[in-house]
């Protein structure tokens, strides 16, 4: 049977599948044809949603609870999901994406369905709701996916009126030394740790995110809003270690304090073929350890998928009810 996330002490469990897995990729495979495999087609998107529930049912519901609360790290991580017979060589050119079907692509598609529905921004990997999460070379120091420092915590897409709710990372391929972690700090792990006056300034609008390198240029940064929101004793977080940026001395005080706090209780989990990694976006920022690539066409891989949970709420940015926002 498939583990739980939480050991009775708080330390985390990945949920694994075992024989299950095999189902999985079944139900993937059946739907790779639909729409000759495109998979940004809403006809691909809704075979998907179907196949959802054709998913083993501890992986549906435990997905299904994670969704109800994220529990106190804010992520989920899957080990041991399909990535079918991945032999070709990892991308290398920026702004890469996987626009025709594989097991990777449909699985994720599929777990987004449970979680809400795909999403993705125009101006961001080309509206594509597959990305690749690859090394590329020349753009080693960039704060984004195609980096290969130290990526700084940040939530998703901080800036935009309408983040995603869900951010999943599929691993496809590990980094040659095994070195590359995928790190979380969740804003429930810290409000105890917070001083009160930090807490407090942390709730004022006194912060701007830019939108990241990854949207290009023309794109106008968030308004003015605070790095916690919402309930007192529960906050959402919107913060970007990379692009926000307070407007005030004891603004900036509190953001430093606040990132100091994340190095201190932050995850890491190195992610081998098959791990998935579903960070609630609302209340956890996430980032990765540096790693050299090699460009030989083995460096690692992930994908991305993004997911809303709410898909009405952004109509008025999405032209054709699609799943594509545009700014």
């Amino acid at each position: 049977m498939p583990e739980t996330i939480e050991s009775g002490s708080g330390e985390e469990i990945p949920f694994t599948l075992g024989a299950e897995a095999a189902t999985v990729e079944a139900v993937a495979r059946e739907i790779l044809g639909v729409a000759d495999g495109r998979v940004d087609s809403p006809e691909f998107v809704a075979a998907a949603r179907d196949a959802w529930e054709h998913l083993p049912a501890s992986l549906r519901q435990e997905i299904r609870r994670f969704r109800r609360h994220s529990g106190p790290r804010g992520r989920l991580l899957i080990r041991g999901l399909p990535v079918g017979d991945e032999t070709r060589d990892t991308p290398s050119a920026a702004g890469s994406v996987q626009r025709e079907s594989t097991v990777a692509a449909a699985t994720l598609l599929m777990v987004a369905c449970g979680l809400g529905d795909p999403a993705g921004f125009r101006q961001e990997k080309s509206g594509a709701l597959v990305h690749d999460v690859v090394p590329v070379a020349g753009l080693e120091e960039f704060q984004g996916n195609a980096g290969s420092v130290l990526l700084s915590f940040h939530t998703e897409n901080a800036f935009h009126e309408h983040r995603p709710d869900y951010v999943m990372l599929l691993c496809l391929r590990a980094d040659h030394e095994g070195v590359a972690g995928t790190r979380t700090a969740c804003v429930r792990e810290v409000l105890d740790l917070l001083s009160p006056a930090v807490r407090k300034q942390l709730s004022f609008p006194e912060y701007v995110t830019e939108a990241p390198p990854s949207f290009g240029d023309g794109c106008a940064g968030a308004l003015h809003h605070p790095v916690l929101g919402g309930a007192w004793d529960d906050p959402d977080l919107r913060v970007d270690f990379a692009a926000t940026r307070a407007t005030t001395e004891e603004g900036a005080a509190a953001l430093a304090e606040l990132g100091a706090l994340f190095e201190r209780v932050s995850s890491s989990s190195e992610l081998r073929p098959g791990d998935l990694v579903i960070v609630d976006n609302h209340v956890t920022a996430h980032g990765r350890t540096a790693f050299t690539p090699r460009y030989d066409g083995r460096d690692r891989w992930l994908q991305r998928s993004f997911a809303l949970t709410a898909l009405r709420r952004s109509r008025g940015r999405r032209p054709d009810d699609g799943y594509v926002l545009v700014e």
